[in-house]
Formats: C-alpha cells, structure tokens, sequence
C-alpha cells in the first residue's frame, strides 16, 4: 500500500481528472491528493454541451461528474479557477500561476484535455464568433441559438466534424438557418470516410442544412462588432449573425512541453507521449484523457482519442497505475452522437486508407444499420446506427482480429455473436 504521507496531484479538472481522484480513493489510497481545475466549475462531463444541454433537455446539474460536496467528503482538496504554469521534476513540485503556490508531489498526473482550435482569419475578434468545449461555451450558444430561431438568423458552422454536425442539428432543432463549411468532400470523412460520411449529409440536408464542401472561411464580416457574413475561399459569402467553430481540439501539452516530457509529433495528433501504463518518460509523472498519445497494440499505432469514453476509462486506469497496480490501456476507442432521430455508437478505428471495404448490415436508407469497416476481413472500427446492445459483440468482434465472412457480416438474419470465434 502507498504510504499514507504520500501526495498525488492532478491536473486538469475534467472527466479524466475527477475520475481518476474518485478511483484513488476507491483503490484504499490514504494520501494526500490534490485535483487543480482551471475552470470555475466543479468537474463536469462535455457530451452533453453539444447534445442534451445544448436543446435544453439536460439541467446545468445534471453534467457534473460528483455532487460538490462529494470532493470534501472524500477528502479531495479540489482547487477550482487555478492553473499551473509550471512543473519542476527535479524538485517534484507544481507552480501554481494565480498566488504562486508551490505543491510538492509524489505522483502526478496530467489530465490538461484539449483546446478548440481557432479560426486563424479576419474577424474572429467578434462579439458573434463561437467555440464550444466549456460549459460556459455552451451557455452562451444557447442563448445565440434561441435568440437565431426566434428571428430566423444564420448561423455558420466552420467544420462538419461531430461537434460541427451536433450543433447544426440543435440550431436546426431551435428553427435557426443553418450553413456549414467544411474542407473536405463530405462530413466525418477523415473519421468514417466518404460511404458513410454522405449519410450524415443527406441527414442533415433533409432538415434544412446547407452544406458548402470543399471550401474554407477566409473572413468574417462584421459591423459594430457584429456578425454580418462569411466569406469563403471560393469567393462565395454567406449571410451569418454567429459562426461557430468546429475546426477541431488540439491537445494542451504546453504544460508537459515546458517540463521536457515526451510529445508525440503534431502530424500524427500530438500529445504526450505514455507507455501502455499511461507513464510519461518521467516515471512519477502520469497522463490520461484527450491530451494523451497512447500505444494500442491491436491497432499497432499510437492513438489520441478525444472523446467521452476515453476520459471516463483513462483516468481510472492512470490512477490505478500510479498506485502501483499492474495496468495495460488498451480499451477500443468508441464514442456516439444524437442528431435529430439518429442515434449512433462507434467502435474501434479505421481512419481512410486503413480499410478496403464498408459492410452494410441491414438498411442504410431506412438509418437503421450496423457498418463495419474491414480490411481483408478483419474489422477494424463498427458503428450501429439505430440499432441498440450490439456494442459488446462488435467490440469483441474487432478484438479477436480473426477474419470474418463478410457475406455473413452483412446478412442481419446471421446472429452476430456467432461470427465471434
């Protein structure tokens, strides 16, 4: 057991950090631990900013990860509206950057997450120009998409990656007019590729959505500091009173950077660098969530994966292995998304160019399927779509790496655990 005047420390107060305080005390660990969030509120889940939230469907205190009250009763010294600007590994201890608290630790771990990235064009400095990844984010969209729907404004969406699409979906929900901009040919299509990416397309333009592909902004007009327009590459300009964007998340590392730990390469998705332990290459140093780069060995790559699911099991899994436990990561990456009457869960990876074939299993046209992407049999990633308690199968099905009969695969009529070896 880890000698009680021991102190861990984590940063970042998100899914990831707050989970990984409730396993440690879970775990028996007697120390001192130490939760730093840089934001004002208690730890809280972001699925729900883009989805339930965002509609209005879900209450404010429905995202938080524990009650308040729950971080003193487990003694978890949780300090809220603090950052860290730095971390001495010689010495073991972290600068506070508010009041210049220095805190020695014995274990630390970094759950720093990821940051939208930004529009790097003319008029992003506008009162009507979006992000969305904090719960204060989302607040304020809210109110931007209930004032858009009540005057039948636009909004222009930078990006048709799932939060892009999410959003498009509540805005069309609240009755605001919606266009999105995206670079490539279809939505998600460096996620699911073109074959399924035009199914989301075609979902979204049956309730109203304007897509503009191929293109990218270049501008954001404004007068008096509001939203008038967005200009595109292409020389189009569509008319906006908000624009959002939804250009995707880069890891926050700068932290680990300044401390000399191991970053993955940026082309590759950057991160910091952890063994299947999730170690940094300091040994008394940790990572888990959207900031890590983590070796997987089914898919033989390293994987950052941004989503809810990673948090939820990453930080657990650092916790234990800080502890001492003997621990391998290596969960299959999953995730899912409501749009409109569409709901949908992913499993696995298959990024274009890993794959060479798409198997449909049931009726595409009616969104009620399960596609699995293959390469020379073997499945690589699932996604049910309207099609629910076959996420269990599809991941045993990607981890057994045997190959499959895909005309069998395809035919709903064959049960899908009997493809399981």
């Amino acid at each position: 057991m880890v000698d009680a005047d021991q102190t861990f420390v984590i940063v970042g107060g998100g899914l990831a950090g707050a989970k990984a305080a409730q396993t440690l005390r879970a775990e028996g660990f007697t120390g001192r631990v130490i939760l730093i969030c840089d934001e004002r509120d208690h730890p809280y889940e972001r699925p729900p900013l883009s989805k339930g939230y965002l509609l209005g469907k879900a209450e404010r205190d429905s995202l938080f990860v524990h009650e308040p009250a729950w971080y003193a009763q487990a003694d978890i010294e949780l300090h809220l509206g603090q950052t860290v600007d730095a971390i001495d590994r010689a010495a073991k201890t972290v600068h506070f950057g508010e009041d210049g608290t220095v805190v020695r630790y014995d274990k630390l771990l970094l759950a720093t997450g990821a940051e939208p990235r930004r529009l790097d064009i003319p008029g992003t400095d506008l009162v009507g120009v979006h992000h969305l990844r904090r719960l204060a984010h989302a607040e304020r969209l809210k109110q931007v998409l209930t004032t858009l729907g009540r005057d039948n404004g636009h909004l222009v969406i930078a990006g048709a990656g799932w939060i892009g699409l999410e959003v498009a979906a509540a805005a069309r929900e609240y009755g605001a007019e919606v266009t999105v901009v995206h670079r490539g040919p279809t939505p998600l299509h460096s996620v699911l590729g073109p074959e399924l990416g035009q199914l989301f397309a075609e979902l979204h333009r049956e309730r109203g959505v304007r897509f503009h592909f191929g293109a990218r902004l270049t501008e954001i007009v404004g007068q008096d500091g509001m939203v008038l327009a967005a200009r595109t590459d292409d020389g189009e300009e569509h008319p906006a009173h908000a624009v959002l964007a939804a250009i995707g998340a880069a890891p926050r590392t700068h932290l680990a950077e300044a401390a000399g730990l191991e970053i993955a390469d940026p082309a590759l998705g950057g991160g910091i660098v952890v063994d299947e332990r999730l170690r940094t290459s300091d040994p008394d140093i940790y990572a888990a969530g959207d900031v890590v780069s983590f070796p997987h060995a089914l898919f033989e790559a390293r994987l950052r994966v941004e989503h809810w699911a990673n948090a939820l099991n990453g930080g657990p899994a650092a916790a234990r292995a800080m502890l001492g436990q003997d621990v391998t990561y290596d969960r299959l990456p999953y995730f899912f998304t409501d749009q409109y009457d569409l709901g949908m869960e992913y499993s696995g990876s298959a990024p274009p160019g890993t794959y060479d074939q798409v198997v449909i299993r049931g009726d595409a046209g009616k969104r009620e399927f399960i596609a699995f992407w293959v390469r020379q049999g073997r499945v690589l990633a699932g996604m049910n779509v309207n099609v629910w308690d076959v996420t269990e199968t599809v991941q045993r099905l990607i981890r057994s790496r045997a190959p499959v009969n895909t005309e069998a695969l395809a035919d709903p009529h064959v049960p899908l655990d009997s493809l399981v070896p």
